[in-house]
């Protein structure tokens, strides 16, 4: 599978990030899935294990990008600090990513964010400015660029956060033998790529589908166009898997290894969450059950008979809406 963007991904490249990143991030465990309100679901239709991402440093996959990024910005980069902006996830992971480097941090968050997060931003030591709504977080990062001199890292887009995030995607090919298919929540993209170039040039015959929430397509359009595009109104529970728009690096990583993209509802999401608790006790954000949902909805006839890996990607959400979400 030859690649068509620019600076194509390589595993060697990829095991390279995995062993940069080491000393700040964890190796996450898998686990196979068994529990009642797992068979209820899908009996023994396919074989699933969960690759529990949700038990990483931050509480989500983002720090492997971030740190993948900042880790190759020179001394002279790294003290004048790094910057970001997002709804939540991004932000705490360039807070902890400029702490575990000894880096000053100064990230824009929505006004919407979840206290929790913006609480767990600061925490780990960075200032916490607050924006209106996207654009306007954008352009604060870029004011900060400019007046400071912090590096900044994006959300999703380039090809040293995607060399991050396929250390997700080397570690599943590490862990479990025999995967069939591997089933990833889609946001920006960043995540997706990842995972899916890693697992792909590990083994081409692995099926890889990315799943977004219905009220927020981006990357279903942009496959659907043929290059990225922007979604008018965003409209999920999914927060984390909702920017609204793709980027040229990420989308052609996706198109070139991603096998198909599936959406889910609201309502699968919040189904997948009380599922994962009743059977696990967990508690994993809307954005984090994607994989899930989808498996038990739109994919569960293409993954019948399958060995299957589910990513579950993010934990960052406070007791208060993770109840008012399931009615647990």
């Amino acid at each position: 599978m030859a690649a068509t963007w620019n600076e194509p991904i390589t595993l060697d490249a990829i095991r390279e990030t995995h062993a940069l990143i080491a000393p700040h991030v964890r190796r996450t465990p898998v686990m196979r899935w068994r529990g009642d309100a797992f068979t209820d679901e899908a009996g023994d239709l396919f074989d699933a294990y969960l690759k529990m991402e949700l038990f990483q440093v931050t509480g989500t996959f983002k720090v492997r990008g971030v740190l993948s990024v900042l880790s190759r910005l020179s001394v002279e980069d790294r003290a004048r600090g790094a910057t970001g902006f997002s709804a939540g996830n991004h932000a705490i992971a360039v807070a902890y990513g400029a702490r575990a480097l000894g880096m000053p941090a100064k990230v824009v968050m929505l006004e919407t964010a979840n206290p929790a997060r913006v609480r767990k931003a600061r925490q780990y030591g960075a200032e916490v400015l607050v924006a209106a709504d996207g654009a306007s977080a954008s352009a604060m990062a870029e004011e900060i660029v400019a007046s400071d001199g912090m590096a900044f890292v994006h959300p999703f887009e380039g090809r040293n956060t995607v060399l991050g995030t396929g250390t997700l995607g080397l570690e599943m090919c590490e862990q479990i033998r025999d995967v069939e298919a591997v089933v990833v929540g889609i946001g920006g993209g960043g995540l997706a790529a990842g995972v899916a170039a890693a697992v792909k040039l590990h083994d081409p015959n692995v099926r890889v589908y990315g799943v977004e929430p219905e009220g927020a397509a981006c990357m279903t359009k942009s496959f659907a166009e043929g290059g990225p595009v922007t979604w008018p109104v965003v409209r999920t529970i999914a927060d984390s898997l909702a920017p609204p728009f793709t980027t040229p690096y990420t989308f052609g990583v996706c198109r070139d290894y991603v096998d198909d993209i599936v959406t889910v509802s609201d309502d699968a999401l919040m189904h997948a969450m009380r599922l994962l608790f009743d059977d696990l006790k967990l508690v994993v954000e809307p954005g984090g059950v994607a994989a899930v949902a989808a498996a038990l909805g739109p994919l569960k006839s293409r993954l019948a008979g399958k060995k299957v890996v589910l990513a579950l990607c993010g934990s960052n959400i406070d007791l208060r809406s993770f109840s008012d979400l399931t009615g647990l």
